[in-house]
């Protein structure tokens, strides 16, 4: 019996991890998206999304966004018919090279650079320079990947609520200290630079 996914679950399918894997994703919105595995693990999504799994038009797309998902889940995701594995494809350039990132302390202004295993500097989490940069996370591959995707896709006014870089990250914080004011964990921290 045909489920209402757009993949038949692999009750026996294990994730590939190698550089240059494409796989199809359900996003959860009746459209399927697409990503590649990067040289580092981190998975690189293209501008592209569509009802059916080409991987032709979805690698011809520009790069979309880029970051780590919990590679555990992807196997899970597959199993459970979220995600295809569409083959190994040669790998996208830019997907090639190790991207900067940025680690932020909960209830700090202050953040730290990486680039691979490497810090290459810190700065303050307004620093306008770094507003584009990826926050450190790993993205359940059925549970979050979805809607980080459609928030990419769409960038809707909404987008924050996904997660992903710094300027969506602060946009989510300061939402959630107006919204909950009362609670000590939502507080912004000391110095905090309103996002405009």
């Amino acid at each position: 019996m045909r489920s209402n996914l757009p993949f038949e679950a692999a009750p026996r399918a294990r994730a590939k991890l190698d550089s240059g894997t494409l796989y199809a994703i359900d996003g959860g919105d009746s459209f399927i998206y697409f990503g590649q595995v990067a040289a580092n693990r981190q998975l690189g999504f293209f501008r592209y999304r569509s009802h059916e799994a080409s991987a032709n038009e979805a690698l011809a797309a520009p790069l979309m966004s880029r970051f780590g998902v919990l590679l555990p889940s992807i196997g899970i995701a597959l199993r459970e018919g979220k995600w295809l594995h569409l083959g190994h494809h040669e790998l996208r350039p830019e997907l090639s090279e190790v991207p900067v990132v940025v680690q932020w302390p909960v209830g700090t202004l202050d953040v730290t650079l990486w680039k691979g295993s490497t810090v290459i500097g810190s700065t303050k989490v307004h620093d306008p320079a770094i507003q584009d940069l990826e926050v450190i996370a790993a993205y359940d591959a059925v549970h979050h990947v979805p809607n980080r995707l459609q928030a990419d896709f769409t960038q809707s006014d909404s987008a924050w609520s996904a997660g992903g870089t710094i300027r969506r990250e602060r946009l989510k914080k300061q939402d959630l200290a107006t919204r909950f004011p009362e609670q000590p964990w939502h507080k912004l921290p000391s110095g905090w630079v309103a996002v405009r």
